[in-house]
């Protein structure tokens, strides 16, 4: 298993209890639509973590795999100035995760969550682990009790 990979099961398990079934593709899952294929499932069922500077502040936005996040919606709905995408660095100093393997929760700080609740309609989804070719399956349950988001409007379809 890939040392990132490990260190994210190894961290749910501490912190949350959550046994992190992580399965590694080594084609990779870079892509939504590349993670559905390797798994076997719909889009709609892979959990995107993006990262976002909200006027400065990091955060994650969870989403379905088909969605994308309107910046402008978005900044409207937490009543901040902007949002924009955050940087590398940034994305890998407030989770601890490089960019396409973000877990949605085992992050190194506290970063406020945000959830599309369309994630919440299938029985399985499922999430990076802590690389670009790492994904484990969760409940929406779990994810909702792990993470702690707060749902918001602020998706639109890819």
């Amino acid at each position: 298993m890939h040392t990132s990979a490990a260190r994210f099961a190894e961290r749910v398990g501490d912190e949350y209890g959550f046994e992190a079934a992580i399965e590694e593709f080594l084609e990779g899952t870079k892509t939504a639509a590349d993670a559905a294929e390797a798994v076997g499932c719909s889009i709609a069922q892979i959990v995107k973590s993006l990262v976002f500077a909200a006027d400065g502040e990091v955060i994650v936005m969870l989403t379905v795999g088909h969605n994308c996040v309107d910046t402008d919606g978005l900044a409207s709905e937490l009543g901040v100035d902007t949002v924009r995408t955050a940087d590398p660095r940034e994305v890998k100093e407030a989770t601890g995760w490089s960019i396409g393997g973000v877990p949605p929760f085992g992050h190194e700080s506290s970063v406020p969550t945000y959830l599309d609740e369309s994630l919440l309609a299938h029985d399985r989804i499922w999430a990076a682990a802590g690389t670009p070719d790492a994904v484990f399956a969760l409940t929406p349950d779990a994810l909702c009790r792990i993470a702690d988001p707060e749902p918001v409007e602020a998706f639109v379809p890819a």
